[in-house]
């Protein structure tokens, strides 16, 4: 078995959610194509930059955080697939939930994200994370 360079495509969503973990949200902007397409399972659709940004910027608070475990990721040339579970920090209220997500590049920048998940996973993950946050467990 030999080891292999990371598709450069694998690189750039590894990169754009590092950015947003570490909260640096301009730099995972900066990884974006200004007419992204932002998808997320019976949420509205996001078009442009812009209107992304304010969704991401709002996750930038002292009380708010995200965080993602990526379990999977495998690319054909500029499509790059995820399977990982993805975290929303709400003060001491960890809601973790599963996503499989869909990335399209084009020129290095991402143009499409589509995220798939269920509500009952986020509702199960939100349940978890407050008793958790009470038990201290």
């Amino acid at each position: 078995m030999t080891d292999q360079l990371p598709e450069p495509a694998v690189t750039i969503v590894r990169e754009f959610f590092g950015a947003l973990e570490l909260g640096v949200v301009d730099e995972a902007l900066d990884l974006l194509d200004p007419a992204i397409v932002w998808k997320n399972t019976s949420l509205p659709t996001l078009r442009g930059k812009n209107r992304v940004a304010t969704v991401l910027r709002g996750l930038d608070r002292p009380k708010l955080g995200f965080s993602a475990d990526i379990h999977h990721i495998a690319a054909d040339g500029d499509i790059v697939l995820t399977d990982r579970t993805d975290y929303l920090h709400v003060g001491p209220v960890r809601i973790g939930f599963w996503v499989s997500g869909t990335f399209e590049l084009r020129d290095g920048r991402i143009v499409l994200w589509d995220d798939h998940f269920s509500k009952g996973n986020v509702a199960r993950g939100a349940v978890v994370g407050v008793v958790k946050a009470i038990t201290g467990r």
